[in-house]
């Protein structure tokens, strides 16, 4: 079973939620595990909640990247291959970091576009919106979103909008989401 209880090794950057206030989470800081999920984790330490990027996962000990992070360019499609589908499936490795369910299942994504530039290479937009309308996670996800999509090698770029219109509510979240969060 996978270690929940760490000891931070080093100084790390990390977001605190819900405000989406980045700042240093120091080395000795005790944090535990609350979600690993789509390469990055959501730890509680100093009496709140923390998403920590994969870039910094080795603070959490040898072996936390390997755990807990997932492969550069996992979600590569054969050159050529490229479709709507493989955007949306990059986007389900994209989490809130207080939800288990990816940002498709739990409704989040309103728009998706993409369109072949002249150099080949793809531009991707999405419009997505957010559980709430204070929270202060929606750049940070919004970016998680957009970082996901460019790792796509067919990908040149990509922009993701949060809208407000309509308003997200609980009857958007998918069948496979309610599932995970037991609201069946």
């Amino acid at each position: 079973m996978a270690q929940t209880n760490f000891i931070l090794t080093r100084d790390c950057r990390a977001t605190l939620i819900p405000s989406g206030d980045v700042l240093d989470l120091r080395a000795g800081t005790k944090a535990m595990l609350v979600q690993a999920l789509g390469g990055t984790v959501t730890v509680q330490a100093r009496g709140g909640l923390y998403r920590i990027g994969s870039s910094d996962l080795d603070a959490l000990g040898e072996g936390a990247q390997a755990t807990y992070g997932v492969e550069e360019k996992s979600q590569s499609v054969a050159v050529g291959a490229f479709s709507d589908t493989v955007v949306w499936d990059a986007l389900r490795t994209c989490f809130d970091p207080e939800i288990p369910v990816n940002i498709v299942d739990l409704g989040l994504i309103y728009d998706l576009h993409s369109q072949k530039g002249e150099n080949g290479q793809y531009q991707v937009s999405v419009k997505m919106t957010l559980t709430a309308q204070g929270c202060g996670m929606g750049p940070a996800i919004a970016s998680d979103a957009r970082e996901k999509i460019e790792s796509l090698p067919e990908v040149g770029s990509a922009q993701v909008d949060i809208v407000w219109d309509p308003v997200w509510n609980p009857h958007m979240i998918s069948p496979e989401g309610r599932k995970i969060l037991g609201l069946d």
